[in-house]
């Protein structure tokens, strides 16, 4: 059984890991049914197309994003939404430095 067991996490609590070429994450919440990540994005920081069995969906809460979905783009901003299900290929491009919030059912043992 994987899970985290904070139930209040507050943002100072999180360390940030450094994924590289302007991409950092923060895995805030989970259990075996769900999971929490920030991703923060330089301007300009790919997201690189890929896909996994997990349900998707992200919340930009800030910047400005190009987002694929099984080869379709459109620019998100703060505020919008995306929804992959599982096994799609997507991927993200940051146009203005930004936020997404990332929720996958189950959670993504991968990224522990």
């Amino acid at each position: 059984i994987i899970h985290m067991l904070k139930t209040l996490i507050t943002d100072e609590q999180v360390p940030w890991e450094d994924l590289g070429d302007g991409i950092q994450r923060k895995i805030m919440a989970y259990n075996e049914t769900m999971m929490l990540v920030k991703v923060q994005f330089l301007a300009g920081a790919v997201g690189a197309l890929h896909q996994h069995p997990h349900t998707q969906a992200s919340y930009v809460s800030q910047g400005v994003f190009d987002i694929t979905i099984d080869g379709q783009t459109q620019r998100l901003r703060a505020g919008d939404v995306y929804f992959v299900p599982a096994d799609l290929i997507h991927g993200a491009v940051c146009i203005e430095a930004g936020e997404l919030i990332d929720v996958f059912t189950p959670m993504r043992a991968d990224l522990l």
